[in-house]
């Protein structure tokens, strides 16, 4: 039995929602990342209609959230358009509530930004493709934009896709800048398939987590790309990780951080006891298999119930007062 912070037993969540994150449909041969790992190309479009059926079946979810890449960057770019809204429409079958989309590398493969935004939903005032919302008044969830600053899906002279190139020149001595040879630690981080929170982010995110206190929201941080390198290889962090990561830890409203891209999924906790969580990858399900996942949210722990190759974890964290 769990105790609330009023004493009482807590056997029903506040809300739950489900997730899955690297879908990366493509409708080509199966084939093999980088490192050999088998990837179901074809596959990996019945592990989301499974998802959807199991959540469209179970009645309780508020809403979905995708977590980035649902389409492969091997899938031919005159299918693009039709294979990024042949996904998008398996996602709009859930009948539970709405579905939250953020942008991966994959997708910028395949699209620019500007067809992406439309396509996956996103609404947002300027374009930009990072937002919030708050499903119940005791929680916020925030999804970052990891490519806001970026090397793809930005036009070739965009300052942003600029201050990417830069910043690989400095930090990347390789001429393929994807390659993470000679470089130790961290720094392979800064690699042209990862990318970067621009200032203009990071003081939104600021005023949101500032909000977020005074109202006492507990906050569910997303974002594509890790936030944390003890639950994800170095090669797939967020280049401003670090920055990030100082800037939530001025708060103690942030309680799980989600995201996805390092498709083997991992877990840890970090110096301030904020749980990182990344999803295992719906792409490298072999048939029959599956990768998505069931959050059941209490005022005291976030609970993923995952499925097949997505581990089940307990997230506790103490309720705010």
């Amino acid at each position: 039995m769990v105790l609330s912070s009023n004493g009482l037993a807590t056997t029903q969540p506040l809300f739950s929602f489900g997730v899955i994150s690297d879908v990366q449909y493509a409708d080509i041969p199966d084939g093999r990342s980088f490192l050999g790992v088998p990837r179901y190309y074809r596959h990996s479009i019945l592990v989301l209609q499974r998802a959807v059926k199991e959540w469209n079946t179970d009645q309780k979810h508020k809403f979905v959230i995708n977590f980035g890449d649902i389409v492969d960057g091997f899938c031919p770019k005159d299918q693009s358009l039709g294979t990024v809204q042949k996904v998008v429409d398996e996602f709009e079958v859930f009948r539970g509530g709405p579905v939250y989309h953020m942008i991966g590398n994959h997708c910028l493969y395949n699209l620019p930004r500007s067809k992406l935004l439309s396509l996956l939903k996103i609404q947002t005032l300027d374009g930009r493709a990072y937002y919030d919302f708050s499903p119940v008044p005791e929680y916020r969830f925030v999804v970052l934009d990891g490519y806001d600053i970026s090397a793809i899906g930005w036009p070739q002279d965009h300052p942003k896709a600029l201050e990417a190139l830069k910043i690989l020149r400095e930090k990347n001595p390789n001429e393929n800048k994807n390659s993470p040879t000679g470089m130790e630690g961290l720094e392979r981080r800064f690699l042209m398939f990862n990318g970067a929170i621009g200032n203009e982010q990071m003081e939104w995110l600021d005023g949101v987590l500032l909000d977020a206190t005074k109202k006492k929201q507990k906050v569910v941080v997303c974002c594509h790309l890790p936030l944390d390198p003890g639950a994800a290889s170095e090669k797939g962090l967020l280049w401003n990780y670090d920055e990030v990561m100082n800037l939530i830890h001025r708060y103690n409203c942030v309680k799980v951080c989600l995201a996805g891209h390092y498709h083997k999924g991992g877990y840890s906790i970090d110096s301030h006891g904020i749980h990182h969580r990344i999803l295992e990858a719906a792409l490298e399900c072999p048939p029959a298999t599956n990768a998505f996942g069931n959050m059941e949210v209490y005022d005291d722990r976030i609970s993923l119930v995952g499925t097949d190759r997505m581990k089940s974890t307990d997230m506790h964290f103490y309720p705010t007062s």
